[in-house]
């Protein structure tokens, strides 16, 4: 009886857990918005204009910090330009980068990137970082120039991507130099506006490449353009993350309605082993990987000034509680599967229990025609000779 309950039971526990898991997942993203009914209304849907980020993140809300800076232009500032960020793989090879005929040659690798001092049109060069998490940063390039980099350089690499990504991830902010020394401010994250100012000298001045090309921006703030860059690769990289496990658990969301209406979870054990391999995969991009979400690089060790502007945006873009949020999505999506799994097992071992008792009945069948005969006459043989007695 206890074998043939438990499945029940598991049912309503497992429908409770896969009803909560296959809600809708809300990710971030540096150029995402919620936007209500009546400004639905009254957009424009074919408007190309870029969305703001949600109100409800540190980044928006202290957008306004940045207003000062907007408002008030100094003679030592420089024009407002983006910093826009792009995603294409899973990771990338960045050794496929060295001998590219597209790159200038003065491209280097620089720390835990592949770093292009000058790409552009000239008079409108910009800077760009490739990391091997499969996020491009580019300084001073807006959306076209940035795929335009995908395109003539990553996408003409073989072999540099590494599970490319269904549709590729955005993210833009916006940044401002001021290097000037007689007012000019420090390098640091003002509201959503990054401040490229004064910095500080290295603790060890061999992080500084050694007879630097000719670069799009200021030499002074490479190694702050560098932290700024990792930690918007980061986030662009999990907001990838992100929208894979948000089409994994739409692909899960049918498994409620098959076992309210069937009592089966509505696949078979191959194929949620398979489901349960996409899980580990995904903890495994997120936690494991040597570029993950969770742990500051070994880089920003002996320089706590590059290591404060490489937390300040991490903190601004929310990655470490993104990253605990999928954290607690792929745990409690394993636990519905390991349920799903103990079902299928239980209702396996049921259905052999009644193949088992069949077959007894059936050799017992078996065993009274071939045997029967000679059973009747031992027994009736018994009893003549007790009468005979």
């Amino acid at each position: 009886m206890a074998s043939l309950l438990s499945p029940r039971i598991l049912h309503r526990g497992l429908l409770r857990k896969i009803i909560n898991l296959t809600q809708p997942h809300r990710t971030f993203s540096a150029t995402s918005e919620r936007v209500s009914p009546a400004r639905q209304k009254s957009e424009n849907p074919l408007s190309d204009a870029k969305a703001k980020p949600k109100s409800t993140t540190p980044l928006r809300r202290s957008a306004s910090a940045s207003l000062p800076i907007r408002t008030h232009p100094t003679p030592t500032r420089g024009d407002i330009q983006p910093v826009f960020t792009f995603a294409t793989a899973e990771r990338y090879l960045l050794s496929r980068l060295r001998s590219h005929p597209e790159l200038p040659a003065r491209s280097q690798a620089l720390h835990e990137s592949w770093w292009i001092p000058k790409w552009g049109q000239e008079g409108k060069e910009g800077e760009i970082f490739v990391f091997s998490n499969g996020s491009i940063v580019c300084w001073g390039l807006g959306e076209q120039d940035a795929k335009r980099f995908a395109a003539e350089v990553i996408d003409r690499a073989p072999g540099i991507e590494v599970a490319p990504l269904r549709e590729p991830e955005e993210e833009e902010l916006e940044f401002v130099s001021d290097p000037s020394e007689l007012g000019g401010a420090e390098t640091r994250l003002q509201g959503d506006l990054i401040i490229l100012g004064q910095t500080g000298p290295l603790n060890e001045p061999e992080l500084m490449p050694i007879n630097l090309p000719p670069m799009a921006f200021p030499p002074e703030t490479l190694l702050a353009r560098y932290a700024f860059s990792q930690a918007l690769s980061r986030s662009t990289a999990l907001s990838a993350l992100e929208v894979s496990l948000d089409n994994y658990l739409t692909s899960m969301a049918l498994l409620p309605h098959a076992l309210a209406k069937t009592g089966k979870p509505g696949m078979g054990r191959t194929q949620l082993i398979k489901k349960l391999g996409e899980l580990m995969k995904f903890r495994q991009g997120l936690n494991l990987n040597r570029e993950n979400f969770s742990e500051t690089p070994d880089f920003y060790w002996a320089e706590p000034e590059l290591e404060r502007y490489f937390k300040s945006l991490s903190d601004a873009l929310e990655v470490k509680a993104r990253t605990a949020s999928v954290n607690d999505k792929i745990t409690y999506a394993a636990e519905a599967q390991s349920m799903l799994r103990q079902l299928l097992t239980e209702s396996s071992t049921h259905s052999m229990e009644l193949i088992i008792i069949a077959l007894i009945a059936v050799e017992v069948v078996i065993a009274l025609i071939r045997d029967g005969p000679e059973l009747w006459e031992m027994l009736v043989g018994s009893e003549e000779e007790k009468k005979h007695v």
